[in-house]
């Protein structure tokens, strides 16, 4: 399974991503976003550990939480992030380990994390959510 592809959209930027289960599905969405992004790790850098625990109403309140905390960490520790461990996923809350290194390049800023077309489903091979960011 793929764990993302980008999706047209006249002004911003819109990707789908995939998962088995919930929880790769966010991971996966985390990816797609540092992966538009175009981030470049220090390749000399030690890798850096940050624990995040987000809250929301919703598993689609929780997914733009979680993309906003890691774009949050990106621009106030200038890093990107390259392995997520979600520990705990409830429809509430997460919890996750991210891993990285300080970043040297980003490609394109996003900005923030959109509710615009914001959608999480099941379907037959798994979870999907459809993400807008404002670039």
């Amino acid at each position: 399974m793929k764990r993302f592809e980008e999706i047209p959209h006249t002004a911003d930027w819109s990707f789908r991503a995939f998962g088995r289960d919930a929880r790769e599905l966010f991971e996966n969405a985390a990816h797609a976003l540092f992966a538009l992004e175009g981030a470049r790790a220090r390749d000399d850098a030690n890798e850096i550990t940050r624990d995040i625990r987000v809250t929301a109403l919703d598993y689609e309140s929780l997914l733009v939480t979680w993309l906003t905390e890691l774009l949050w960490l990106q621009e106030s520790h200038r890093e990107m992030y390259r392995r997520f461990n979600i520990t705990t996923l409830a429809p509430t809350e997460l919890r996750a380990q991210v891993f990285g290194a300080p970043f040297i390049e980003l490609g394109k800023i996003i900005k923030a994390v959109t509710y615009h077309n914001l959608a999480i489903t099941q379907t037959a091979q798994g979870w999907e959510a459809v993400v807008v960011v404002d670039v």
